[in-house]
């Protein structure tokens, strides 16, 4: 069965017994944990906060942000993966840990297509590829021209294997048919220090990391992986618009509830969500983050991570990444 189905008719399998409509009018009568499977102070972070912030500004409702990280955000999911299905817990998803990690793990303790239930996407987000601004590259044709004219000789740091990063760089090597050296870091602080002193010759990484350093003219930016260029990078093109057509490899975010919580809880999330995301410090927020505001349904959640799980399966099988 194909999770936009199973979100469709949720409470013909829930777990808990179906709840009438009407049923959700009084939820939530207790605080709603909200597990991010990730460290205090990144983008899953501050948008989870910024959120929980504007539904009790807006509802009353207390949201308490629990961070989980650990197992490139594994163990966040799985905890919400097993939660009790009653709308009280919830869990933070995105690329990486719903997309990726199903084929870059060799045992993942949790299914995101049977073991969550999608609400809504929140936002996505580029990345953005760059270099010193001393480098010889002054875009993206340059990196290709190099990689092809002496294949693996060019180097690109990420934070680290598999991430999505790291697989966006394997996609455009795909793509543009060329050979690059990645060189992998646990994180984005030595690697922009590495790059910075000419010892990567290009980065790729979330627009914030980068940012900074392209405005103080440290960095130059060569191309950012979104479809359309970044509100905070105008000046940076998009690969396609650098000559590789059709080329996006967004990280997205969004919000879930473990399988079987009641169609109509999630109905009410979804469009308390949407809501609280057309609020202008929310969206002042995430746009801070590089990202774009998002929403939507859940079937459309659904239909992005089925899709998303399908393209990054053959990216991972043919880098040849892998995590024990």
């Amino acid at each position: 069965m194909n999770l936009v189905f199973r979100v469709a008719t949720a409470c013909a399998f829930a777990a808990l017994p179906c709840l009438p409509a009407h049923a959700a009018d009084s939820y939530p009568t207790k605080p709603i944990r909200l597990i991010v499977p990730f460290p205090p102070g990144g983008a899953p972070d501050t948008f989870s906060r910024e959120i929980g912030q504007q539904l009790s500004r807006d509802l009353k409702w207390t949201i308490i942000v629990d961070n989980k990280p650990g197992a490139g955000g594994n163990l966040g999911a799985d905890a919400g993966a097993k939660a009790t299905p009653d709308g009280y817990t919830l869990v933070f998803g995105q690329t990486s840990n719903l997309a990726i990690n199903p084929s870059l793990y060799k045992k993942l303790p949790y299914d995101p297509t049977k073991d969550l239930t999608p609400i809504a996407l929140i936002a996505s987000a580029p990345l953005a590829i760059v270099a010193n601004n001393n480098s010889p590259y002054k875009n993206l044709s340059d990196v290709i021209a190099a990689a092809k004219a002496k294949p693996g000789t060019v180097t690109f740091g990420t934070p680290g294997n598999g991430t999505v990063a790291h697989l966006a760089m394997e996609l455009l090597q795909k793509q543009a048919g060329v050979t690059l050296q990645h060189i992998p870091y646990k994180g984005a602080s030595q690697a922009l220090t590495d790059v910075l002193s000419g010892q990567v010759e290009i980065y790729i990484g979330s627009v914030p990391t980068v940012m900074g350093q392209i405005k103080t003219g440290k960095l130059r930016g060569i191309a950012v992986t979104s479809a359309k260029r970044s509100a905070q990078l105008p000046n940076t093109p998009t690969v396609a618009e650098a000559g590789v057509k059709q080329f996006e490899a967004d990280t997205w975010f969004g919000l879930l509830a473990p399988a079987g919580t009641p169609a109509p809880i999630v109905a009410k999330l979804n469009a308390e969500l949407n809501r609280a995301l057309q609020a202008p410090a929310v969206r002042s927020k995430i746009e801070a983050e590089g990202g774009q505001v998002l929403g939507g349904t859940p079937e459309a959640f659904a239909s992005l991570l089925q899709k998303d799980l399908a393209r990054w399966r053959v990216v991972v099988r043919d880098s040849g990444a892998t995590i024990d």
